[in-house]
């Protein structure tokens, strides 16, 4: 029998194995401290120091043959039985348990170790997400370039035709995979809603921050920020129901045509739903700046809107900077909206009241068709994703060059 991890083998594993250990670790370690044979004699730590000093020796081996196990399981190299892995388990946890609390003695410096442990922890949690992003380049970028094998890359950057129907029906990628049409709907999109969310999201967090009465700022901007929680298919059905009928209405009534599923409508929406991102964090930035510029430059004779406008905003200026990448990162990314209110149709045009789509969508639609993973439908999915993935970089590196260069230090 193999690794079963099933809530009833956690549950005993966790709560009926090494949770009672950690308890008579701690209570036997901080005892110890107050032993007879120590009277006298001045510990180093705080009881309690000697009694985390415990649990970690007592948990330390035990989780740490319990990841070995598993990860033995996992490449194949041995069938671990799963009660054996638990009885093993708890005999390491009790024998660290041991050594840990005959190691408590006056000299031990058990602070130190356990804040050792505790920064190494740390240092750890922090390399999760390094880690965690060079696994998604790298899973891109092989997929990737299976793909570009296969269509140029030339072709892909500067094509624009998109139809992956007619390389599977003529059994030719040449001039097919052209991502213009495709990144032209994605920017197009995210900059109406650019348009809709920032001016709206930064007025509301200067009121926000700057006018509003604390009674009003209790109830507003919780009110506000209800939006972030709203599900985006709930806005996707706003778009389409009730944004997209508006929008068509209103061209035939100025003469013009728009097709219900057309880019402004998504645009508009994606922007009322990033608004509360914007708001909140440049809230957040305006803030934090210090009351003494506040209270500097009206007592120089500045008006309210002088303060804001010459002093508040410029000092405030790099998070709301990164407030606004923020946002641009999540408007290109939403995929629900696009696909309920702009369509799928890969348009390459200006014209913000014909049907558009985006990268992302057309990422779900490769991964959702019944298309072999290794055709080349499929596998543009991962090249779309790779070009997805230099944007944002170079997003988060314009990012960093102007926050870097309009930083100030305030004391």
């Amino acid at each position: 029998m193999g690794i079963n991890v099933t809530t009833g083998t956690i549950f005993f594993y966790l709560i009926c194995g090494l949770l009672p250990l950690s308890v008579v670790a701690y209570f036997l370690a901080t005892k110890k401290t107050y032993s007879v044979k120590y009277e006298g004699e001045k510990f180093h730590s705080t009881p309690g120091s000697y009694g985390w000093y415990a649990i970690v020796w007592t948990l330390s081996p035990a989780l740490l043959a319990s990841f070995v196990a598993v990860v033995l399981q996992l490449t194949g190299v041995v069938e671990v039985p799963g009660t054996a892995l638990i009885a093993a388990t708890i005999a390491v946890a009790a024998g660290g348990l041991w050594v840990g609390v005959m190691t408590v003695k006056p000299s031990l410096k058990a602070r130190q170790v356990v804040e050792d442990l505790v920064v190494k922890m740390l240092f750890a949690a922090s390399l999760v997400s390094i880690f965690t992003t060079i696994g998604i380049v790298i899973s891109v970028t092989f997929e990737a370039i299976k793909f570009f094998e296969i269509v140029s890359l030339w072709d892909f950057i500067t094509g624009t035709t998109w139809n992956p129907d007619e390389a599977v029906a003529a059994a030719d990628t040449h001039g097919v995979f052209g991502s213009i049409p495709l990144f032209a709907g994605t920017f197009m999109i995210t900059a109406i809603a650019m348009v809709v969310a920032v001016p709206i999201g930064l007025f509301a967090a200067i009121c926000m921050a700057e006018y509003a009465t604390p009674s009003f700022r209790k109830v507003a901007k919780p009110a506000l920020e209800i939006l972030a929680g709203i599900p985006t298919v709930v806005y996707g059905f706003f778009a389409a129901i009730t944004v997209s009928p508006m929008i068509v209405n209103a061209a035939e009534f100025f003469g013009l045509q728009a097709d219900f599923t057309n880019a402004l409508s998504p645009g508009i929406v994606m922007g009322i739903m990033i608004i509360p991102l914007i708001s909140s964090l440049s809230d957040d930035v305006i803030t934090s700046v210090p009351n003494s510029l506040r209270e500097g430059s009206l007592a120089m004779g500045a008006f309210r809107s002088e303060s804001i406008k010459t002093v508040i905003l410029p000092a405030a200026l790099p998070g709301i900077v990164s407030a606004f990448l923020l946002a641009v990162s999540r408007a290109v990314g939403e995929t629900m909206i696009v696909v309920m209110a702009a369509g799928l149709r890969p348009n390459l045009t200006w014209n913000p009241l014909e049907g558009m789509t985006t990268v992302t969508v057309r990422i779900v639609d490769a991964f959702t068709g019944d298309q072999a993973f290794d055709s080349p439908e499929t596998l543009s999915a991962f090249g779309l994703g790779l070009v997805l993935l230099v944007v944002t970089l170079v997003l988060n590196v314009i990012s960093l060059v102007v926050i870097r260069r309009f930083r100030q230090q305030y004391e």
